[in-house]
């Protein structure tokens, strides 16, 4: 017993006293900028005279909130994401995904700690005289044994350390898959209300449209029953106000098409409707937008943290490959007793042991472990060219959101302009037909013109919200300032327990 602890304790030591070959990762600096695009973000947007036409202001430096969604103020829109939390499936799978890595980091951690096996074992046997030349009859016998055998391989090299290593990179890819599915959902679900809300805006839009080229039509009626228009003026009247009523059906199928995407994101048939509907009266354009400092976006998008992670179990396959090289030594050890009778197997004189080590070097192989190693090598370059690729991209897609709101600041305004132009000119061109004073064509273009006018200032409206909810998506979504309580129901919401999310950063 001396003899075998003295052998774990040293194998222990040499573990401890051992360095684990291959490169020790630390993630790439983020980019040198203090910027996002060419030019500096303003302090705000411009303003429109119109019920969603605000200025929105830029604070530079201002952390996303982990709700951000709740800044459009909309009871129905947070009830919603809720319920999606708690059923869609894709966040699920992604969980799911996420306890599997966490059972494989666990279960890999073993190969840390020596492998202790206990046997018992009964043999009944007879061996032949023969061997002692014919001189002894054969003999009969029962041999009970019972031993434990300890087996280590000493990761003197830091193979089994790298490849643990790998695995945590792996389940931390896992946890950032999570967060980006996460956020996929949640800013996909603020997308849809806020399609349904511009489409509910262009067909009420078109239905007035519709109203009033229904009257326009009665007078042209009425002035050909007069004689004053011949019947060609009829006609195009009749076709223009067909042609208007024929964008409703792709409009309200649209409609339908988005509340049935709704009904899916939370989980349910899309002949469950949702209970709530979205319009434009429903949502609270957020006037105070944050804009993350460049440095920290790196640390707080998932699809950049995620690629890092792949980055660092790249980096450990390296360790792991280079370490298959060395020589590979393995400690054994073990103690038990035998006898050929069970009331004697734990008697004095009974007692076995073993110990030994083993030492095993490859002297050839063809090139495999070499060509191998190099293979991890080029893993890794492509792992560090792809996160590159992931932070350029990243940078990109808040550059192009906050360009994007600043343009729809201005086509807003634009839009509202146009409007109201195109009504007043739209209201004298009728009084002008009224009178003979101008042709109907000119009356046909003055409609036309509002008809346009009407539609794009909802879609002009709608853009600057769905680049608003992309905003928060480009930044993150701010799942680094949930509660513990938020993120553990991220978690488990199949029961299962979280190893840590929302606590990456000390």
């Amino acid at each position: 017993m001396t003899r075998f602890s003295a052998l774990l304790s040293a194998s222990m030591l040499a573990l401890l006293a051992g360095c684990a070959v291959g490169p020790n990762y630390h993630t790439p600096a983020a980019p040198n900028t203090n910027s996002y695009g060419e030019k500096p973000t303003p302090a705000e947007t411009s303003s429109a005279d119109h019920p969603h036409g605000a200025a929105q202001k830029f604070a530079n430096g201002a952390d996303v909130q982990a709700e951000w969604w709740t800044l459009f103020h909309s009871e129905p829109l947070n009830k919603m994401i809720t319920e999606a939390l708690a059923a869609n499936p894709d966040l699920a799978a992604a969980q799911a995904a996420l306890h599997v890595a966490q059972e494989n980091t666990a279960a890999g951690e073993g190969i840390l700690f020596p492998t202790v096996v206990g046997n018992f074992s009964t043999t009944r046997q007879k061996t032949s005289g023969a061997a002692a030349g014919g001189q002894f009859p054969g003999t009969l016998y029962t041999l009970h044994n019972a031993s434990v055998n300890v087996t280590y391989g000493l990761d003197l090299w830091g193979a089994s350390r790298r490849e643990v290593e790998e695995l945590s990179a792996q389940e931390d890819y896992q946890r950032f898959q999570l967060e980006a599915a996460y956020l996929t959902l949640t800013g996909n679900i603020v997308t849809a209300a806020i399609q349904e809300a511009s489409l509910r805006g262009q067909i009420e839009a078109t239905k007035t449209i519709v109203e009033d080229e229904e009257k326009q039509l009665q007078t042209v009626q009425t002035q050909f029953d007069l004689g004053a228009v011949n019947k060609a003026a009829v006609l195009s009247q009749q076709a223009n106000l067909q042609q208007t009523r024929a964008t409703l059906p792709g409009l309200e199928s649209r409609l339908e098409q988005t509340r049935h995407l709704l009904s899916v994101l939370t989980g349910k048939p899309p002949s469950d409707a949702p209970a709530a509907t979205f319009d434009f009266a429903s949502l609270q354009l957020p006037d105070s937008l944050p804009v993350t400092i460049p440095s920290k976006l790196v640390e707080q998008r998932p699809d950049i943290r995620a690629a890092d992670s792949e980055l660092h179990a790249a980096s450990a396959s390296i360790g792991v490959a280079e370490a298959n090289r060395l020589p590979q030594i393995t400690l054994s050890a073990g103690m038990g007793t035998e006898a050929i009778s069970l009331d004697k197997l734990f008697t004095p004189g009974s007692g076995i042991w073993s110990a030994g080590f083993g030492v095993a070097q490859t002297i050839f192989d063809g090139g495999t472990l070499a060509h191998q190693q190099g293979a991890a090598e080029a893993s890794y370059d492509q792992a560090a060219a792809l996160y590159k690729k992931t932070v350029l991209g990243a940078f990109q897609d808040v550059a192009d959101t906050l360009r994007a709101l600043e343009a729809d600041a201005d086509t807003l305004k634009a839009e509202v302009i146009a409007e109201q132009s195109a009504s007043e000119n739209l209201a004298i061109t009728q009084e002008q037909y009224k009178d003979g004073a101008i042709s109907y064509i000119n009356l046909l273009s003055a409609e036309q013109l509002e008809q346009q006018a009407k539609l794009a200032l909802v879609q002009a409206e709608a853009q600057r919200y769905a680049d608003t909810a992309a905003l928060f998506q480009s930044l993150g979504g701010g799942w680094w300032n949930r509660t513990k309580d938020q993120t553990d129901k991220i978690l488990d919401e199949n029961g299962r327990k979280s190893s840590g999310l929302g606590f990456i950063f000390p």
